[in-house]
């Protein structure tokens, strides 16, 4: 059985004049519905407010909680922070925490959200509100739960936020392949960057990704492996600049499941992006959750 950590408040309206689409939450937890008694059903508690400002900026969150976002930040954001997505962006990193301490007993488990790369500490970005990936991290080690955490990110945008937020924290490590020339312009700095040239397909990737993640994790000997398993390399996703296969994404979260596990680590992930159709993209999201378990062991 996959571990799956999912909560009501993930799924919600989107807010007038999106262009994100809230519902994809919603279509993944009825496409592994669909899969009965191979998802193991798990529920989570929002973040407590205090793990939140331990990486964003209290004025901020405040901000957030009492859904008062000022319109700059919203267009930032990309959308209006409602009650509904005030509540949801407690809920998201709430839910990658208890992917993450499920994954530490099973040895892998998903979040059916998450992955808000982009948040950065006084304000959310590109769909993103609170960086659900820099606070987890930042929680786990902090209460002692692990002792070293990397943030592996594999969407097409680089991981501006958590690397900004997560740079000279104690234990805390953070890797971004992403395609060079797309969001954000302007980059930060992670632990390691892997930024790819337009239009590099499976092999290249694959090759890549092996050639650069394999070292930084034998030289950081994570205790656990943060997942951010973005869907936006496909070549047909609308926001995307990559040009995997499904086959080559498939292999991808494989690929990394078997990392992880050969090595003892236990891995989280989070849903991270993919636009376009939304059951194309839910569909892709589902079959990154079934690969990395396949990965894992946890399923055949």
């Amino acid at each position: 059985m996959i571990p799956v950590i999912h909560h009501p408040d993930y799924v919600a309206e989107s807010p007038p004049g999106s262009r994100y689409r809230w519902g994809k939450n919603g279509l993944v937890r009825d496409l592994l519905l669909e899969m009965g008694s191979a998802i193991d059903w798990h529920g989570c508690d929002p973040m407590p407010r205090a793990w939140i400002e331990a990486v964003h900026d209290d004025v901020y969150v405040a901000e957030v909680i009492e859904a008062r976002v000022p319109p700059h930040k919203e267009r930032r954001i990309g959308f209006a922070v409602t009650p509904p997505m005030a509540l949801r962006a407690q809920a998201v990193p709430g839910g990658t925490y208890a992917a993450a301490r499920v994954a530490m007993e099973r040895g892998y488990a998903a979040n059916t959200a998450g992955g808000s790369h982009h948040a950065l500490a006084d304000t959310g970005a590109g769909y993103c509100v609170f960086n659900d990936l820099a606070i987890a991290a930042h929680r786990l080690v902090e209460e002692g739960t692990c002792e070293r955490v990397l943030v592996v990110d594999v969407d097409v945008h680089q991981g501006d936020g958590t690397a900004s937020l997560l740079a000279g924290r104690p234990n805390l490590a953070t890797y971004s392949i992403h395609a060079d020339k797309n969001f954000p312009a302007r980059k930060a700095v992670s632990t390691l960057d892997v930024p790819l040239a337009d239009g590099v397909g499976d092999d290249e990737y694959l090759t890549t990704l092996e050639a650069t993640l394999v070292p930084l994790i034998d030289s950081f000997a994570p205790s656990l492996i943060l997942y951010q398993a973005g869907v936006d390399p496909f070549a047909d996703d609308r926001l995307g600049r990559l040009s995997l296969t499904q086959n080559g994404l498939d292999e991808r979260d494989r690929w990394v499941g078997q990392l992880a596990r050969t090595r003892g680590l236990p891995i989280a992930s989070a849903l991270g992006g993919g636009y376009g159709d939304l059951l194309e993209v839910s569909r892709r999201h589902v079959a990154s959750i079934v690969a990395l378990a396949q990965g894992t062991g946890i399923v055949a």
